[in-house]
């Protein structure tokens, strides 16, 4: 008997087996993958220390000819603008993952209890704005107008709070995790819905929590779009909005030298345009980048939902 488990288990080791040619070429394939991965931001990074002549003259080096914190001293100079900017990015970031992952995980809790009575009904106000939307006339006019929050903080917020894919995700993760045995007994001890839901089912749901958390976390951050539409007042622009349009300025005053005066002209030979936009891209992701892997462990369990298992 021991001998025919060996000679099997020899057989599944001659099946997942492979050569040291074969790992040595596919450990070539992923290193050069992950080179063209990490070499464009090692060239953002680098392009952002860099000289502003030196990039004229030399273009963009990973090891730059002269080393200059031009670029960020540009932004930093804008720094009330630039501090309260980031105080709108973060309210609005933390405010509304908070919100998001409490509204989308409620909703997906409710899809996956077939018994409820508006099952049918709600799977469909979720499943129709994956496939259709109002468009961005009739969204305008709603959150603006309607609704009244133009100019308002919440204009970033509310708008972004739910999605279609994130309830899913939450649903799925309900379907196939939480016993249905778990929440019977939680009934005949008495347990209202409210109660079952959050000290019952969210302590238990980690994995999906820190997922749409993630997303939530990734959408509000880099969001710019909802500040130029909604938002007039200065004050409440978000750090991406207020970025991009410093950006956007550099731009169009490098693309205007030629009109100005002579000191307009000289002060735009001096400005660190390249060097300004790369140093931008690594404020914006640099903060991202730092919260990722304290995420990672549950966000990987959160995307294997509904993976076949062996």
């Amino acid at each position: 008997m021991a001998k025919k488990e060996k000679v099997a288990l020899d057989g599944l080791e001659k099946f997942n087996r492979i050569s040291n040619t074969s790992n040595v070429l596919l450990n070539l394939l992923f290193i050069a993958f992950s080179l063209l991965c990490i070499l464009p931001v090692l060239l953002v990074v680098a392009i952002s220390f860099s000289d502003e002549q030196a990039v004229s003259q030399f273009g963009y080096q990973f090891f730059p000819k002269v080393w200059s914190l031009e670029g960020y001293n540009f932004i930093l100079n804008q720094g009330t603008m630039i501090l309260r900017a980031l105080g709108v990015s973060l309210f609005v970031t933390i405010t509304g993952v908070i919100i998001g992952v409490v509204l989308t995980t409620l909703l997906g809790y409710v899809l996956s209890r077939p018994a409820y009575k508006l099952h049918n009904f709600l799977t469909w106000v979720v499943f129709i704005p994956m496939v259709f939307n109002g468009g961005m006339v009739s969204t305008y006019f709603i959150v603006g107008t309607f609704l009244g929050l133009k100019n308002t903080i919440w204009a970033l917020i509310l708008p972004m709070c739910v999605s279609s894919f994130n309830v899913i995700v939450s649903r799925t993760f309900f379907q196939q995790t939480i016993p249905d045995a778990l929440i019977e007994s939680a009934k005949i001890d008495g347990a209202r819905q409210f109660t079952i839901f959050f000290r019952i089912v969210l302590p238990i749901s980690l994995p999906v929590l820190a997922t749409i958390g993630l997303f939530l976390t990734f959408a509000y951050w880099n969001d710019w779009w909802l500040s130029m539409l909604y938002i007039d007042d200065q004050k409440l622009l978000s750090l991406q909005a207020l970025l991009n349009t410093i950006m956007s300025n550099i731009t169009a005053l490098a693309n205007n030298a030629s009109s100005m005066g002579v000191s307009a002209a000289e002060m735009m030979a001096n400005m660190p345009k390249e060097s300004a936009r790369m140093a931008i891209v690594v404020i914006i992701v640099l903060p991202i980048a730092c919260a990722y892997p304290f995420f990672q462990k549950y966000f990987i369990s959160g995307l294997t939902v509904g993976a076949v298992k062996g």
